[in-house]
C-alpha cells in the first residue's frame, strides 16, 4: 500500500481525468453502493441458507461476517499490477485508488457496522475503528511524510529513486503476507475442503458479478477501454490485508471469519487474472462503440 500512498494524495489529479468521470462514477457506484451490499446478500443466501446443512451451526454467522469484511474495503495496491496488465489508464487508476482510500476512512467502519448488525452479529466499534487506524490512517500519514522528506532533500528525482527500491520490496512484502496467510491457516484449508469450496462460490459470484457490472455499464456511459478495464478490476478486487487484520481482531485467529477472508484471498487472486484476460480479449467488443458511447466520445473531443 506505501507506493501508491507516496504519490500525492490530493483531488487536484482527478483534474487529469476530467474525460473520464463516468469511470470513477461507475467505480465509486460498485465499490461502495453495490459490492458490500452484494456480497452480504450472497453470505445470507448460500452460507445462511443454501449450504447452512453443510456448514458447522456455530460457524456459518463468522464465515457470513467474513465475507462481509472481505468485500466492505476495495483494494488499494493489487490493482495497479491489474491495472498495467489490461495497459489501464495510470492516471485514472491513481485517482480512483486515492479516492478510495480516502472514502474507506469513514465509510469501512459504518458499512461493516451496518451489514454485520443486519446479521445479528455485534462487533465493538472501537475494533472496527482501531483496524481503520492502523491500516489504512497511519499507512496514508506515514507515507505523506516519507514524500515531503524526500522531495525537500532530493526533489522528484529522490521520490522516483525511492519508489524505485520500494517496488519490488512491496511486491516481496506482499507475497510473504500471502504465504504466512495461507501458512497460519493451512491446517484448517486441508481439514474443511468441503468448507472451502462452499465459500468459494459466493465469492466467484462476487468477484465476476462486480466486474462484469462495471465494465459493462462503463461501455454503456461511453468510456473508453483504458479506463473500464481498471475501474472493472477495482469494482472487483477488495482489500483483503485490513479484512484479514479486522476479521482476526473482532472474532480471533482461528474463527470462521478470518478463514473466510484467507479463503478470499485464495481465491481472488488466480480469478483476478481471468478477469484480465477477459477484458484483454473483449477489446475489440468493447469499442465498437452503441450510439450512447459514440455521442458521449463526440462530446468529450469538443470539450
Amino acid at each position: 500500500m506505501i507506493i501508491p500512498m507516496l504519490v500525492k494524495i490530493d483531488f487536484s489529479a482527478l483534474g487529469e481525468v476530467r474525460r473520464h468521470w463516468r469511470g470513477i462514477g461507475v467505480t465509486l457506484f460498485i465499490n461502495w453502493a453495490v459490492k458490500p451490499f452484494s456480497m452480504a446478500a450472497l453470505g445470507w443466501f448460500f452460507v445462511g441458507h443454501l449450504f447452512r446443512p453443510g456448514c458447522p451451526p456455530t460457524r456459518s454467522i463468522p464465515y457470513i461476517a467474513g465475507l462481509i469484511l472481505f468485500a466492505a474495503a476495495p483494494c488499494t495496491a493489487m490493482v495497479f499490477v491489474w491495472s498495467n496488465l489490461t495497459k489501464g489508464e495510470p492516471h485514472f487508476t491513481l485517482s480512483q485508488v486515492a479516492l478510495n482510500d480516502t472514502i474507506m476512512v469513514f465509510a469501512f467502519a459504518p458499512i461493516v457496522g451496518l451489514l454485520l448488525g443486519l446479521s445479528a452479529i455485534t462487533v465493538p466499534w472501537n475494533t472496527l475503528v482501531l483496524s481503520v487506524v492502523l491500516y489504512i490512517v497511519i499507512p496514508v500519514i506515514a507515507a505523506q511524510i516519507m514524500r515531503r522528506a524526500l522531495l525537500a532533500s532530493g526533489g522528484e528525482a529522490a521520490l522516483a529513486a525511492a519508489l524505485a527500491k520500494l517496488q519490488p520490496l512491496s511486491l516481496i512484502a506482499l507475497l510473504a503476507t500471502l504465504v504466512l496467510l495461507f501458512g497460519f491457516q493451512g491446517e484448517q484449508i486441508l481439514k474443511q475442503p468441503a468448507i472451502i469450496a462452499l465459500l468459494a462460490i459466493p465469492i466467484l459470484i462476487q468477484v465476476y458479478f462486480n466486474a462484469g457490472f462495471a465494465y459493462l455499464l462503463n461501455r454503456i456511459s461511453g468510456e473508453q477501454h483504458c479506463v473500464a478495464g481498471p475501474s472493472a478490476l477495482i469494482g472487483a478486487s477488495n482489500f483483503f490485508e485490513l479484512a484479514v487484520a479486522a476479521a482476526i481482531s473482532l472474532f480471533g485467529f482461528e474463527s470462521g471469519a478470518a478463514l473466510a477472508t484467507v479463503v478470499g484471498v485464495l481465491i481472488e487472486v488466480p480469478v483476478m487474472l481471468t478477469v484480465v484476460w477477459i477484458v484483454n480479449g473483449s477489446k475489440e467488443w468493447y469499442e465498437r462503440k452503441t450510439p450512447a458511447a459514440a455521442d458521449a466520445t463526440g462530446s468529450d473531443r469538443h470539450a
